[in-house]
């Protein structure tokens, strides 16, 4: 059992009978200070106010219309959940991100059981791609959507990693341009040919759709390069967007991206979409910040990490997490003292900067102003 310190010396007390409301007294050894240890509902507090989080309960059905609860866990969004480096390879990864509004998405990357990293940042960039990527160990295969720089930050941080771009991210992206009730026969069959993908299990059925795109584009030669003319007489392609649907798909297939999952060297069942984390992670999110809309940015964020870190691979017991994450006020201390660190390097003279001893003294015992 843990030893119970007396609040005025810090000696070990004894028990001391009970008080009238039944709560345990003790008296210290040293300054003989009879108290009662009062119970401390933090650890408690904080399991509500993740319970809360996770669920559909709004504050407005609370006692009180939730100022209660909002007086017990307003502290609790000073912390920020942070996750340890994951060095465990895994054989398949899953990465996306979520955007809140305008003003910032999280970039998250998970396995098949549990969210492995999450990052905040402005947009998806090459750069929050590898602060991501950079605490988490190389897997064998990462399924992506292709969002804008991941494939820089791949090249980079997992070189050796095989990548797979979402299927049904591509038939979205061709979607896009050729819509569902295409007008032409050439946008309808290459709509066809797009949902077509999720049909392809084998190597051979790859080789056929891909000898199917090539047909196609044969096939309508004449007619994709057709030309029209604007107002000022210049000449433009007149089916722009099929062609940047059909440039979509090529570009998934020269880099060989779009097949992998039918790799035959790949010793598990590799998957060909993203709905791991589109439907197993984003959709409980966003469902998250549906349910409790109102939050402003700095909430919005901080919900999101406390979700993906309560759904991480070890995550800590309510008590440790208090102890040990850091707060605002932590964070704001530390870059304080970074900054006072940095400008007194910068304000400290270097080499050719500072006055030099021998300017203003003299060590010859014979100097030269003697001489004459």
């Amino acid at each position: 059992m843990r030893k119970i310190k007396c609040p005025y010396c810090g000696f070990d007390c004894i028990k001391y009978g009970k008080a009238r409301i039944g709560s345990q007294r003790w008296r210290c050894r040293e300054c003989h200070q009879v108290f009662t240890k009062p119970y401390d509902h933090t650890n408690s507090d904080f399991r509500l106010f993740l319970q809360w989080l996770f669920s559909k309960n709004v504050q407005k059905d609370m006692p009180g219309v939730g100022r209660n609860f909002r007086r017990k866990t307003v502290k609790f969004w000073e912390l920020w959940p942070l996750l340890p480096k994951v060095e465990t390879q895994r054989s398949i990864v899953f990465i996306d991100g979520i955007h809140l509004g305008r003003k910032a998405c999280i970039l998250i990357c998970c396995d098949e059981k549990h969210v492995l990293g999450w990052y905040v940042c402005r947009a998806e960039r090459a750069q929050a791609w590898e602060a991501l990527m950079s605490r988490i160990a190389t897997p064998k295969v990462v399924v992506s959507d292709g969002g804008t720089g991941f494939r820089k930050a791949l090249k980079k941080v997992w070189p050796k990693a095989k990548l797979q771009r979402c299927i049904f991210h591509a038939s979205q992206q061709v979607k896009r341009y050729t819509t569902t009730r295409p007008k032409t026969l050439a946008g309808a069959e290459l709509y066809g040919l797009s949902n077509d993908l999720f049909k392809v299990n084998s190597t051979d059925a790859a080789l056929n759709w891909v000898r199917r795109l090539t047909d196609w584009k044969i096939k309508h030669k004449a007619f994709l390069d057709e030309v029209s003319y604007d107002e000022y007489g210049k000449p433009r392609l007149k089916h722009e967007r099929l062609l940047k649907a059909e440039q979509s798909l090529i570009v998934l297939i020269k880099s060989g991206t779009s097949f992998t999952y039918l790799d035959e060297t790949l010793d598990f069942d590799c998957s060909s979409t993203n709905n791991r984390i589109e439907g197993g992670i984003n959709a409980q999110l966003r469902a998250m910040l549906r349910y409790h809309r109102g939050m402003n940015i700095e909430r919005r964020i901080k919900a999101v990490f406390w979700w993906c870190y309560m759904h991480s691979p070890k995550p800590l017991s309510p008590a440790e997490i208090l102890e040990v994450m850091p707060t605002n006020k932590s964070i704001s201390q530390l870059y304080d003292t970074m900054n006072s660190r940095e400008r007194l390097e910068n304000s400290i003279p270097t080499w050719g900067d500072a006055i030099v001893w021998s300017d203003f003294h003299f060590s010859d015992p014979y100097p030269n102003y003697l001489w004459d």
